[in-house]
């Protein structure tokens, strides 16, 4: 059965924008800050070092792996469609960069599950670490998506 989904016009085009502007673009892959192999928007799955792919290739990409994420946020949430639209776009962001499973189990999920989606939003700005580390870069994203979070809610 195919899981309905958010991810079309406009919240897609917004998706795509908010992950694309903090993951960059890098067409081979490399070691990100903890030392795994990535290549395009950030994306790690099946990535080895020396892959190489085109810009095309990279955006069909993100979108297919934002799909993925999408998926994994909505299976985990009671009212997904409830939420407004750009606090769902942060927080599809906050799930392609920290991984589904870490956002199903988090407080922001919890939160939104209760229908706090200020307390949701707040809750997502915790995820600032990488290897152990708090990054400049994810605590810029985290106050980037918590703004639009926030705006979402207004």
């Amino acid at each position: 059965m195919k899981r309905r989904t958010r991810l079309a016009g406009a919240v897609a085009a917004a998706a795509i924008a908010l992950v694309g502007s903090w993951e960059g673009l890098r067409l081979t892959a490399y070691r990100d800050v903890v030392g795994v192999p990535t290549v395009c928007y950030g994306e790690t799955l099946g990535v080895q070092l020396g892959d190489t792919h085109s810009r095309a290739e990279c955006d069909r990409m993100l979108l297919a792996s934002l799909k993925r994420h999408e998926a994994g946020l909505r299976g985990c949430l009671k009212r997904p469609d409830g939420i407004p639209a750009k606090s769902y776009v942060a927080f599809v962001s906050l799930t392609y960069n920290i991984g589904v499973g870490a956002f199903c189990r988090s407080t922001a999920r919890k939160r939104l599950n209760r229908g706090d989606f200020k307390g949701a939003c707040d809750a997502a700005t915790w995820f600032r670490k990488a290897g152990g580390r708090t990054l400049r870069g994810l605590v810029n994203r985290r106050t980037a998506e918590h703004r639009l979070c926030l705006e979402g809610l207004r």
